[in-house]
C-alpha cells in the first residue's frame, strides 16, 4: 500500500485498489452523554425491516398476526440474549474479570447462532403459548433473518471489526483502527496462537462483513422467490435459509481472524457445515416423504383451521372497528347534545323573561284601571 494508507486516522477506513477513503466515527450521536454506537442502531434498523416484512407475510402463511406478535418479540428478546450469552461463553477470558462489561453490547459481541438459537427457543415457546404454528412462522422468520443480518453486518464496517486475511482483491480494505489492533493486539488472540494465521497490518483485508452482507441480500432474494413459487411444505424456507447461510459463513469465516475458536476449530465455521449438511439432508427426507404424500399434504395456510383462525381475526377488527367508530359518534354526539340543551335552556330562560314581563305591564293596567274608577 502506498504511504497515505499507511498513516490513516484512527475513524478512517480506506479501500486502496478503488481510491476510495471514508471518515467513519462509530458514535452515531450522543443522548444525555450516553453514546449511541452506528452498530446498534443499524442492528435495531435492520431487526425493524425484518419485523415490517414479517407481518407483511403473516396472512399468506396462514398466521394471525395479532397471536405471532407476542412470539416475534420473545425472539428478538431471546435473541439478543442468546447472541450475547454465545459470545461471552466463548470469550469468557475477555470478560472474567469484567464481569459489568458482559451488558455492554452497543461496542459489538454478538454471535449470529447463539442468536438463532435464542430467538428459535424463546419465540417457539411463546408460539406454543399463543397457538401459533411454529413451521410456517419459521418460514416467515428465516427471511427476516437474513434482512437483518444484511443491514446489521455494516456496523461492523463502522467498528472496523469482523474482517479476514491479507488480500491483493480489489475489494481489499483497511483502515486505523484495523492496523492498530493487528499490530497490537492481533499476536495475543486465540485466533493466533491457536491457528497461526500472519496478518500484515500494512497490507489490505478481506471486509468479511461486506462479503455476508450481499450473500444474506443474495439468500433473502433467492427464498422470497423460492417461497412465492416453490415452496411445498412448511418449514422449507427456514431449512433452506439455515443451509443458505451455512454455505456462505463457513467460507466467510475461513477468512477471518477474529473468530472464535477451540483448539484448532473455528466454532462458527464447523457449526455452518454441520448446519448445511443437517438442512440438506431434512430438506431431502421431508421433501420426499411430502412428494408421497401429493395431494394429502396441505400446507398449513390451506388447513381449515388456519382459514377459520384469520376469519375470526377478521371479524374480530372488524367488529373492534364498528365499536370504535360508534364510540366517536357519541363523543361526537355529546357536544351537540350540549349545545341543544343549552340553547333550550336559554331559550326557556328568554320566554320565562317575557311572561314575567307580561304580568307586570297587566298588573300595571289593573292598577291604573282600578284609580280611574275611583276618581
Amino acid at each position: 500500500m502506498s504511504e497515505e494508507y499507511l498513516n490513516l486516522q484512527h475513524d478512517q477506513v480506506a479501500f486502496p485498489k478503488l481510491g476510495l477513503i471514508f471518515d467513519l466515527d462509530s458514535t452515531a450521536f450522543t443522548i444525555f452523554g450516553v453514546d449511541i454506537q452506528w452498530y446498534g442502531l443499524l442492528i435495531t434498523f435492520g431487526m425493524l425491516l425484518a419485523i415490517i416484512f414479517a407481518f407483511s407475510q403473516m396472512k399468506r402463511y396462514g398466521i394471525v398476526a395479532d397471536r405471532a406478535i407476542d412470539a416475534i418479540i420473545g425472539g428478538i428478546i431471546g435473541g439478543i440474549i442468546g447472541a450475547r450469552t454465545y459470545y461471552v461463553i466463548l470469550e469468557w477470558d475477555q470478560y472474567k474479570d469484567h464481569p459489568v462489561d458482559i451488558f455492554n453490547i452497543r461496542l459489538g459481541g454478538l454471535a449470529i447462532y447463539g442468536g438463532i438459537i435464542g430467538a428459535i427457543l424463546v419465540g417457539g415457546i411463546v408460539a406454543k403459548l399463543r397457538k401459533v404454528k411454529l413451521l410456517p412462522l419459521l418460514d416467515i422468520v428465516g427471511q427476516g433473518f437474513l434482512i437483518g443480518q444484511c443491514i446489521g453486518r455494516w456496523g461492523n464496517f463502522f467498528n472496523q471489526e469482523a474482517f479476514g486475511c491479507n488480500t491483493d482483491s480489489i475489494f481489499g480494505m483497511t483502515g486505523g483502527r484495523i492496523q492498530s489492533w493487528i499490530a497490537s493486539n492481533y499476536a495475543n488472540t486465540n485466533c493466533y496462537n491457536n491457528l497461526q494465521v500472519n496478518l500484515d497490518p500494512s497490507m489490505p483485508v478481506h471486509p468479511c462483513f461486506l462479503y455476508e452482507s450481499i450473500w444474506c441480500l443474495l439468500g433473502f432474494i433467492l427464498l422470497a422467490v423460492i417461497a412465492k413459487k416453490w415452496r411445498k411444505f412448511d418449514g422449507q424456507i427456514f431449512l433452506i435459509y439455515i443451509a443458505w447461510y451455512g454455505l456462505g459463513r463457513s467460507f466467510i469465516e475461513g477468512l477471518r481472524t477474529d473468530s472464535l475458536v477451540i483448539g484448532n476449530i473455528r466454532i462458527s465455521q464447523a457449526l455452518s457445515i454441520l448446519c448445511v449438511v443437517i438442512s440438506v439432508a431434512l430438506l431431502i427426507i421431508i421433501g420426499s416423504k411430502v412428494k408421497r404424500l401429493g395431494s394429502d399434504y396441505k400446507l398449513y395456510c390451506e388447513t381449515d383451521e388456519s382459514k377459520e383462525l384469520l376469519m375470526q381475526a377478521k371479524k374480530a377488527r372488524l367488529k373492534d372497528k364498528s365499536k370504535s367508530k360508534t364510540n366517536k359518534n357519541i363523543q361526537e354526539k355529546e357536544p351537540e347534545d350540549k349545545d341543544t340543551e343549552k340553547s333550550t335552556d336559554s331559550q326557556t330562560d328568554e320566554n320565562s323573561q317575557k311572561n314575567a314581563d307580561n304580568a307586570d305591564n297587566i298588573n300595571n293596567e289593573t292598577t291604573d284601571a282600578d284609580k280611574n274608577k275611583e276618581e
